[in-house]
């Protein structure tokens, strides 16, 4: 139960996420903006050394690094011409601010399956999340989980190097929101076992299952195969969704529009 691939929700919107659709549309060029696009399909590997050291270069220029973030200061070196081992450790000749690195980070992604992974997440949960709190506030919210969700991480990683990049931060913190506002709406899901079934679920399942998936490899319960995911900004921005969902205006109910009916002494709504 905790390999839930959510693909659709039974959860109308009153309105257009319109908010929804341009962050798909921004992480999307984005990411075909990006050097690790060019490379192998939905992989994202370096295929030379010297497409590794590239990549390494460019996330380091664009990407959160903990290390950064947490003393405000831009590494010196970043990543050079391939050399026996690695690349060639040179000095930086770009200017950058960390905290703004973070916003970047949320729009770049380290392969195709990271970020049309994200990018199913988002489309499934960020319409209705939208749909109750508002356009502009859905936006800030948004960036405010992805914010909480890398600085938690690089809080508790001060000395790590490595390059966070992705927008499951942020997209965590809209599941929370989305658990706490619709904790029992159906979401069609599929489960892999040999082949995959779908099945539908309330959302409490699908999402709780999904965050206990992330504690656990936060937490070192159960191993995450190598993985270089950054489980703990997961966890961190889920937890921001359901504390901040409230404050941003999720208690108020949406409105829905009142259905179409015949003018005549019995008027019975459309039924679909």
């Amino acid at each position: 139960m905790i390999s839930l691939i959510p693909v659709a929700d039974d959860n109308p919107t009153s309105i257009t996420p319109f908010v929804t659709w341009l962050l798909i549309a921004l992480n999307v060029v984005v990411f075909l903006r990006e050097p690790i696009a060019d490379e192998i399909p939905f992989i994202g590997s370096a295929t030379t050394q010297a497409e590794a050291c590239h990549d390494l270069a460019f996330f380091r220029q664009y990407a959160a690094i903990p290390r950064e973030l947490v003393s405000n200061e831009q590494l010196d070196a970043t990543a050079g011409r391939p050399v026996p081992g690695g690349c060639e450790a040179v000095r930086a000749r770009y200017r950058k601010i960390p905290a703004l690195s973070v916003l970047y980070a949320m729009f770049l992604h380290g392969s195709w399956l990271h970020l049309l992974g994200n990018m199913l997440f988002l489309w499934v949960f960020g319409n209705n999340v939208e749909d109750r709190i508002g356009h502009v506030r859905f936006l800030i919210f948004y960036l405010v989980c992805g914010y909480i969700a890398t600085y938690a991480f690089a809080l508790a990683n001060p000395s790590g190097t490595e390059t966070l990049v992705g927008a499951s931060g942020a997209i965590a913190g809209v599941l929370g929101a989305y658990l706490v506002l619709y904790p029992r709406a159906r979401v069609l899901s599929l489960v892999p076992f040999l082949f995959f079934f779908p099945f539908r679920l309330p959302a409490w399942i699908v999402l709780g299952s999904w965050f206990l998936l992330q504690w656990l490899y936060a937490t070192g319960t159960t191993m995450s195969s190598g993985s270089s995911v950054a489980y703990l900004a997961h966890v961190a921005g889920f937890i921001a969704g359901l504390a901040l969902i409230f404050p941003f205006g999720g208690r108020g109910r949406r409105q829905r529009p009142a259905p179409p009916s015949w003018p005549g002494p019995e008027r019975r709504p459309w039924g679909y």
